[in-house]
């Protein structure tokens, strides 16, 4: 059990505290140890995962991603709804395959009929009540409830919400929580970023939060409320000239203190940094130095907004499948090896790069500055 101060809250949880992509690394373990090895598959149910974690930092949505990702079947359920143990068990039927007449339950439509690889999603667990959350536990020990029981090939992960706090959760005794394997999610605004790049999220929303992380407060501002914004901005090309409409959309889903930091970093013109592929398709990156040595090299050094740059430019990189084209790898060279960028953000460009799964990143051991950098930091 962890216990995370806040100025208002103790929250409790349990399991090693990670980010998101952890999450995955654990929930990849887990599924291939049960889906593909062979010395395990289909020879024990596996123990089911739970997921701690505040509201809003993307726990559902990762489950989700990752099942598709893998081309596994994926179903979910909110026993938060569940009104009477009917939702949970199925309804009752008299059976007559036996000499004996016998009662037996129908399961209900969300039970899995088909053989996986699949995973069962149980959001917000402790949000049922206490005695759904009892019913619960033999679906977690023996994947089974009264009359029906999952088909083979499946795994169930639970996602909760801290206990001991200000959330309406119901307290897991020790008998239950024994029945999981747990882990607690934690919001990381690198992690994030990586996520939104690849999802498409306005990019000027990830300028924002890799500019200033310390909005995400957990309370009306979390990583959905940020997306659910910077959706309802898609469609606004200038966010400056339209000042009155960005602060009522933030209004609605943020908290005040965040709708002014945005409604300032529109101000000072920061949703206009420059995209990382305009970065790796600048016909002449002569021009393209000038343009980003006079937004971060001037009298005032923004090395925040640098770092921003970089982080945005190395995510798009992290997820680009095809190679790099040679004017591209060009551009990324020209741009890596600019006099002004100090070289403790050049190195970890450079090794979350080159630990890439795209071999054309690995190019990059063939620039000598770099590779002097990656070789001295062995």
């Amino acid at each position: 059990m962890t216990t995370t101060k806040t100025p208002q809250f103790n929250y409790i949880t349990y399991g090693t505290k990670v980010n998101a992509q952890q999450v995955e690394r654990m929930l990849e373990h887990v599924t291939h140890q049960h889906f593909d090895n062979p010395e395990h598959a289909g020879k024990r149910r596996p123990t089911p995962i739970c997921i701690w974690g505040l509201h809003g930092i993307g726990k559902t949505e990762m489950v989700r991603d990752f099942a598709l990702r893998k081309g596994y079947q994926f179903t979910y359920i909110a026993p938060a709804q569940f009104e009477e143990m009917g939702d949970l068990l199925g309804m009752p039927k008299i059976s007559q395959l036996t000499d004996n007449a016998a009662t037996q339950f129908v399961a209900p439509d969300w039970v899995p009929k088909q053989k996986g690889p699949g995973i069962f999603l149980i959001d917000d667990v402790n949000r049922a009540d206490d005695r759904i959350l009892r019913g619960i536990m033999q679906l977690l020990q023996n994947y089974e409830l009264v009359s029906w029981r999952f088909p083979e090939g499946w795994i169930i992960v639970l996602t909760a919400n801290p206990d001991g706090g200000d959330y309406s959760v119901s307290t897991m005794d020790d008998a239950m929580l024994t029945r999981m394997m747990h882990i607690t999610m934690e919001f990381d605004v690198k992690t994030w970023a990586r996520w939104a790049e690849s999802a498409g999220i306005d990019p000027r929303g990830i300028d924002f939060i890799l500019t200033y992380p310390e909005v995400v407060t957990g309370a009306r501002t979390t990583p959905r409320s940020l997306v659910q914004f910077f959706q309802s901005l898609e469609t606004i090309a200038d966010l400056r000239a339209d000042l009155d409409l960005v602060k009522m959309l933030g209004d609605g889903c943020l908290d005040e203190a965040t709708t002014s930091a945005f409604i300032t970093f529109v101000n000072m013109d920061l949703d206009k940094l420059i995209a990382p592929q305009d970065i790796l398709n600048a016909p002449n990156f002569q021009i393209m130095e000038g343009q980003i040595k006079a937004l971060v090299d001037g009298q005032t050094k923004r090395m925040d907004i640098l770092s921003v740059m970089m982080t945005r430019l190395t995510n798009h990189l992290l997820n680009t499948k095809e190679d790099l084209s040679d004017k591209a790898f060009t551009n990324l060279k020209a741009f890596i090896l600019l006099d002004f960028i100090p070289n403790d953000l050049r190195l970890a460009m450079a090794q979350d790069l080159v630990n890439a799964t795209n071999k054309s990143l690995k190019k990059l051991y063939s620039i000598p500055e770099v590779a002097k950098l990656l070789l001295a930091k062995m």
